[in-house]
């Protein structure tokens, strides 16, 4: 029923249609391209600016609204849910793990744990952890404090930020 001329025709027929959608699609990717154009060192993505007038047009909401403002309507239960990044080096029961204890953290002085092992840079650092700078800190550690033992990346939302701070208010010490 089979013999070796009907099988290598349907494999020859299988191969040909591959080569057909192969060479239809480099053939579309060449019409159509999708993506950023590289010219030289420059990249330039193609696509139509949509301008906006200054008012309501889709501004970022953290160069709209300061932070004191978010705080004052941030959620301490949500502000538990972003603490589960923090938990597998800080504490809230008094006690450090491979970072100081948080309670109290808010209003307490920068690096101000007796007992806790700061990096040079903590601990001469002066002032205390205010709500503001609490923010200024937790939205990217490395740069407000180079050469800081925490290797935490940050929180870039402010709303995660507010949220865990009022969750730290709430915590007390």
């Amino acid at each position: 029923m089979f013999d070796t001329m009907t099988s290598t025709k349907i494999i020859g027929g299988l191969c040909g249609t591959f080569l057909v959608f192969l060479l239809g699609n480099m053939a579309a990717g060449s019409l159509f391209h999708v993506g950023a154009v590289s010219h030289g060192a420059e990249e330039h993505a193609m696509a139509y600016p949509i301008e906006a007038d200054g008012e309501g047009g889709g501004g970022d909401a953290e160069t709209t609204v300061d932070f004191a403002t978010l705080l004052a309507s941030a959620d301490a239960a949500k502000g538990e849910k972003v603490f589960g990044k923090c938990k597998a080096c800080h504490k809230v029961d008094g006690s450090n793990g491979t970072g100081p204890h948080l309670d109290g953290v808010v209003g307490r002085d920068i690096g101000s744990i007796g007992d806790f092992g700061y990096s040079e840079i903590l601990a001469e650092l002066p002032g205390n952890w205010d709500p503001e700078e609490l923010s200024h800190f937790l939205e990217n550690p490395k740069s407000y404090a180079a050469g800081t033992k925490m290797s935490f990346a940050g929180l870039p939302k402010a709303e995660d930020r507010a949220n865990l701070i009022a969750y730290l208010a709430s915590l007390g010490g």
